[in-house]
């Protein structure tokens, strides 16, 4: 970086053989604030957004202690009439890569490769396990403890008869338990995965839950008397199912319950054996290793069991291996995906606990990759970010996870697989999606979000993506989903009001993004340091002959972002003509925004006082500034209306670039 006349500052970098210069000016006064100007909403979202103005504020959540990043304790000191010198605080362990060693089988001899192989072929395990004596009693083998904390309000709510799902309740006595049946997405998997289970057992004594548990349990067993179709018996929720059964078996039987200790015991073992069967018909990785790691749970659990762990051993840490990349990430790139990844993994370590035996060392080298990566998305508020279709989880809801998981680690900083770059600088945080969208065998609700970030200062949210497609069909409409996970909903440029990505039904994706060249350097911007992040994707080229670049400056004291936009021909001879374009900045909540009286720049106040300014500096094509309503969905599922920044106008085929500054003033 260097200094030019006219206090602006000029950067450059090659591409394509030649120099592109990038003049930003330096801002010193505000301008005066004037109206906002009315305009329209390209993201299809106008009826949730005036359902989010509407909704009423829901109630202040208790306040959690603020936590430091990275997360280190000090060693106390010796109470002795001189101190001593402080110790240093015990160093954290740095990310690594995976390596096959990390799924590897524990090492138990011919006899368990024998046992593992007759299982898989079929032969009962209790011929396996004792072949001179007669099955044994179906019983419990033990009661699991697991670290992993519910929701209390959920818990309470669930008592009172409504059960809540993505910040919506609906009546336990009118719910529909068949299978199929009409519940959205996520009210099938709280009512077919049992997800409730882990709230009810958080917020009261087990004795006092047994009737609410029981009641429910008994009304989907009279509905799903044996295996059949639908959701019920999908593998990822067949698998959730027989975990939480079996992981919170006291919330069902404690009191009055204990009358229901066969149905559930026979409920438990039927559904073990039909996912033996057909967990490898999984939807995808994700839904087999739910289903493996309830193998492994009722094999620890119940008698006989040995045969059915050994084969549910080899099953999850081979699918594992495959649901993983070499930095920890899911290959679905959602962080919610991430997190039930973790959750299940923290419940299985609890089963082997219960019984008193260790689990595989894979195990805890996944978990000691897979929290480093999901923390790569924590943002100033400390909590995460919304990509892929994930709703922003809460600083509580991470914080419960990370502890249960016993894992200490620093946030993954640069992820080429995983694909978000994070950069912390004093109170700025700045986290981009520099990759590919995932693989269409591998998405869950797949987003055209490649090149969009979200910036946050202090506990602020500046710019964010509106997220929450995932758990479309409560607060947030289904009518909607499929403009959620499109490009216009991130904070990206769209082309043409196109996705990037193809986004079809069923949360998968199509053609687009093949391609993320990515860079990532530490930059002197005059005596200070900067971290600078360049990215190009090739989404736009099939169809209009254009590449998308974008470099992103974060200044050491994280209160300057500079930006700019490059739309650049794919071949030497771009086409002539010109074309639309949009480069969308959503805002988080709390930020109130104005226009500038000449249209090229925007005035931020911050819930917190603080006061920024977005400006657009001048580029070779016509661009302005407008603001429009926006959308963002909170960690409970709850949407609220924001506003968005949009720089819009008409771009040459010939190449075009758009350079931009957000800052924090005085």
């Amino acid at each position: 970086m260097s200094e030019g006349h006219s206090g602006l500052l000029s950067a450059s970098h090659e591409d394509a053989g030649h120099e592109v210069q990038v003049a930003l000016p330096l801002f010193d006064e505000p301008e005066p604030l004037v109206e906002e100007e009315e305009n329209s909403d390209q993201i299809d979202i106008e009826e949730a957004i005036e359902a989010a103005k509407t909704e009423p504020e829901a109630a202040a959540e208790p306040e959690v202690a603020e936590k430091s990043e990275p997360h280190v304790v000090a060693a106390p000191l010796p109470p002795e009439p001189q101190p001593e010198p402080e110790i240093d605080p015990e160093p954290l362990e740095p990310a690594r890569a995976l390596v096959p060693a990390d799924f590897a089988l524990p090492h138990g001899g011919a006899l368990d490769a024998l046992i593992r192989w007759g299982y898989k072929l079929g032969v009962p395990g209790s011929v396996l396990a004792a072949p001179l004596r007669k099955p044994a009693k179906l019983r419990f083998m033990a009661m699991v403890e697991t670290p992993l904390a519910g929701d209390r309000i959920a818990g309470m709510s669930l008592r009172a008869g409504q059960l809540q799902v993505a910040g919506l309740k609906a009546p336990t006595a009118k719910l529909d338990y068949g299978s199929p049946s009409k519940l959205t997405e996520p009210f099938a998997r709280a009512v077919h995965g049992f997800t409730w289970m882990r709230d009810l057992s958080s917020c009261a004594p087990r004795g006092q839950c047994a009737d609410t548990s029981g009641a429910i349990f008994s009304a989907w067993l009279a509905k799903n008397p044996a295996p059949g179709k639908g959701p019920a018996w999908d593998v990822e929720l067949a698998g959730l199912r027989l975990l939480n059964w079996l992981v919170h078996t006291p919330v069902l039987l404690s009191g009055e319950g204990e009358k229901l200790k066969q149905p559930l015991l026979d409920a438990i073992d039927t559904t073990a054996r039909w996912l033996d069967r057909q967990v490898a018909s999984g939807e995808d990785r994700m839904a087999q290793v739910t289903g493996w790691a309830a193998i492994v749970a009722a094999g620890l659990l119940l008698p006989d069991g040995k045969p059915r762990r050994l084969h549910g051993e080899a099953g999850l840490l081979r699918t594992l291996g495959e649901l993983v990349s070499d930095d920890g990430g899911v290959l679905s790139r959602s962080p919610t995906a991430q997190a039930q990844a973790i959750a299940l993994l923290v419940d299985l370590r609890a089963c082997y606990e219960a019984v008193k035996r260790e689990p595989p060392a894979a195990l805890d080298a996944l978990l000691n990759l897979l929290v480093p990566a999901l923390l790569s998305l924590r943002m100033g508020d400390k909590g995460l970010g919304s990509w892929q279709g994930s709703a922003a989880m809460s600083e509580p809801a991470l914080d419960a996870l990370v502890t249960a998981s016993g894992v200490r680690a620093r946030p993954m900083v640069d992820a080429r697989h995983w694909g978000y770059q994070r950069v912390r600088a004093k109170d700025g945080v700045l986290v981009m999606d520099g990759a590919p969208p995932p693989k269409p065998r591998h998405a869950r609700h797949g987003c055209a979000s490649t090149l969009a970030f979200e910036f946050s200062h202090g506990s602020q949210r500046i710019v964010v993506n509106c997220g929450g497609s995932e758990l479309a069909g409560a607060l947030v409409p289904a009518r909607i989903e499929q403009g959620l996970r499109g490009t216009s909903a991130h904070s990206t440029l769209v082309l043409d009001e196109a996705n990037s990505t193809a986004v079809l039904i069923g949360g998968q994706i199509g053609k687009g993004v093949e391609e993320v060249d990515f860079k990532r350097e530490t930059i002197q911007q005059d005596a200070r340091k900067a971290t600078r992040f360049e990215a190009v994707h090739n989404g736009y080229v099939a169809r209009h002959g254009l590449l998308h670049r974008r470099i992103l400056i974060l200044s050491d004291e994280g209160t300057e972002l500079r930006g700019e936009d490059v739309l650049e021909p794919s071949t030497r001879k771009g086409k002539r003509g010109k074309i639309g374009f949009a480069v969308r900045f959503h805002l988080g909540r709390g930020v109130d925004a104005k226009l500038t009286e000449d249209g090229m720049g925007v005035h931020l106040a911050l819930a917190d006082a603080s006061y920024w300014q977005f400006r657009l500096a001048g580029s070779s094509g016509e661009a302005h500034c407008t603001l429009e309503d926006s959308l963002w969905v909170d960690g409970q599922g709850r949407p609220h209306g924001t506003q968005q920044i949009v720089v819009e106008g008409m771009a040459a085929r010939s190449g075009e670039r758009f350079p931009w500054l957000l800052k924090r003033m005085g």
